[in-house]
């Protein structure tokens, strides 16, 4: 029996007094695919890092055994190799695909001199033929138009270009190991799916062993031969992945695939890790409560014929002769207490759309009529009035909160001005209700962002769109690169809210699966245009659209088993 590519023993990693990693012991075979999954904090980061030897400082303690098997048959252990040898290793025979692109790209570097760089440092090659080579890559990893994409810079690139150029890097001297940390997390559904095939073409065609670190199971489904599951640093299960997904053994395994809104009925309570250890699962997966609708539902927000369009070219005298129509011609409504469902890929004009209907962002025709009032028609002492009714949940909640400011003081500042509360006590009393209907609690009013996990902090923007008691409420893509468990949480949570509530939602988000679980109606957007609207179990099931069909057969592990 050949040896595997590396072998792992007893890893422990500590974090000055705490220990993230707790003696965990698998291999990562020759020529295959060994999937780590996991939620946020169960490790598998730390993981990959430590391979590379990028955990480094006094207050990082490591030990146990990482050995490394290489083509001239010689062996070495990377936890105990010096940093001189592991920087001639990393790149060049050990490679990664870090999670954020735009984070690991220099911004101030074309995309072909820095993929040309590793050639020239572990290659030898020189400037041209390095060069050259890069564009080879880049045709391989199906960049557009590779000769002239070299001279670009990063944020010249979409989500999905840039993935791929880190993926050529990462290929360009062809590894025996390539780390992929997370490298499909928040992309469209249809770039995910093309990025996985990629890998997996890669792969095959090098020979090459990967280690693929996910907290989606789905895409395990897909893409893995091996699985290891990791929960707060330790294995809770591994094997082979047909194994391990048809008949998981541990409840964090069974949690991890059962919190897919796509298994379950929608509109229903979804499970979540928490319920599955604590073994509560009977009650889920039933329908939650819902107030029944009035009947002829009042008119809430009216859209017609809505373009937005940004110049793009100018003539001598500086008026627009060419646009960027990020909306063309758009024609929709919500009913009050309706959730709609607003899905396509990047750049489908989704997210502007949810900022036209607050005044967001100006438009270049079209009417927006909210409450039965034209929005873009009011003075700005009324449309400020007007927000408090309509508000915005934003997709990445870290960057929407002041990271100087607590969180008490952020929910706060909204009511103090909009005039809520007439003292500052009471202002605290509304914070501290709010916090506690978002499943926080009061523990959270002195914490800053930074001390909050990705979950924790969406919870915290939902409590602050909620603070002035909107009727409107847009949410865009505000689950999108959260652990299926804790978005499984906020969909709950929203859910739950409504009920209570009674507002209107607008959901924006790539998945599909996603928004037909919690919306009564569906728009397909593509290019700036809706090309199929309908109930929702209509477009899930029964899509008329080719694009619609596109989107759902992208969806990873969509048919994959249920756990139990």
């Amino acid at each position: 029996m050949s040896l595997p590519l590396l072998e792992i023993r007893n890893l422990a990693v500590t974090f000055g007094d705490s220990k993230v990693l707790h003696d965990i012991s698998f291999d990562i075979p020759k020529g295959s695919i060994t999937a780590v999954v996991g939620e946020s904090g169960s490790g598998k980061s730390v993981t990959a890092l430590t391979i590379l030897g990028l955990l480094t400082g006094k207050q990082v303690q490591t030990s146990g055994e990482l050995i490394f098997h290489q083509q001239d048959g010689s062996s070495l252990d990377l936890l105990k190799t010096e940093q001189l040898t592991l920087q001639k290793i990393r790149g060049h025979k050990i490679a990664m695909i870090f999670q954020e692109p735009m984070t690991s790209l220099n911004p101030l570097m074309r995309i072909g001199e820095q993929v040309a760089e590793v050639l020239k440092t572990h290659k030898k090659l020189t400037y041209k033929k390095s060069l050259e080579e890069t564009i080879r890559l880049f045709r391989e990893v199906q960049l557009p138009e590779p000769e002239t994409i070299v001279h670009r810079y990063p944020h010249e690139l979409s989500g999905g270009q840039k993935q791929r150029v880190m993926i050529a890097m990462a290929m360009s001297c062809e590894p025996d190991l390539l780390i992929a940390d997370e490298p499909t997390t928040a992309l469209d559904v249809t770039v995910q799916k093309g990025i996985l095939e990629l890998i997996q073409n890669l792969q095959r065609k090098k020979n090459t062993s990967v280690l693929f670190i996910t907290h989606d199971l789905g895409v395990v489904m897909d893409i893995a031969d091996e699985v290891v599951v990791l929960y707060k640093g330790d294995i809770v299960e591994r094997g082979p992945a047909a194994t391990v997904l048809q008949m998981p053994g541990h409840p964090y395994t069974k949690a991890l695939l059962a919190c897919r809104p796509a298994l379950h009925t929608p509109g229903s309570r979804l499970p979540t890790v928490a319920d599955f250890m604590e073994g509560s699962t009977g009650t889920l997966n039933t329908p939650i409560p819902e107030k029944p609708l009035p009947a002829g539902q009042k008119l809430l927000v009216e859209v017609k014929d809505l373009r937005v369009w940004y110049p793009r070219k100018k003539n001598w005298l500086g008026n627009p002769v060419t646009y960027t129509k990020a909306l063309d011609g758009i024609s929709f409504h919500l009913k009050e207490g309706e959730t709609v469902g607003v899905v396509g890929e990047s750049g489908c004009g989704k997210s502007t759309l949810g900022r036209a209907l607050l005044r967001l962002v100006p438009i270049h025709s079209g009417t927006v009529t909210v409450d039965g009032l034209n929005l873009y028609q009011q003075t700005p002492e009324r449309i400020r009035k007007l927000r408090r009714n309509n508000q915005l949940i934003f997709q990445d909640p870290y960057s929407s909160l002041q990271p100087k400011r607590t969180t008490g003081k952020s929910i706060m500042e909204v009511l103090q001005v909009h005039g809520f509360g007439k003292t500052q006590q009471e202002r605290m009393d509304i914070t501290v209700d709010l916090l506690e209907k978002v499943g926080l609690g009061s523990s959270f009013l002195h914490k800053y962002p930074h001390q909050c996990s990705g979950g924790q902090r969406q919870r915290i923007g939902i409590a602050r769109a909620l603070a002035l008691q909107p009727g409107f409420l847009v949410c865009d893509e505000s689950v999108s690169a959260l652990d299926v468990s804790v978005q499984a949480q906020v969909l709950n949570l929203l859910n739950d809210l409504k009920k209570e509530y009674g507002f209107t939602i607008l959901f924006i988000s790539h998945d599909l699966s996603v928004v037909h679980h919690i919306s009564d109606r569906i728009l397909v957007m593509h290019q700036g245009t809706i090309v199929e609207t309908g109930n929702a179990d209509d477009v899930f099931h029964r899509p008329q659209h080719p694009y619609t069909q596109r989107l759902l057969d992208a969806l990873p592990g969509r048919r994959g088993p249920v756990a139990t």
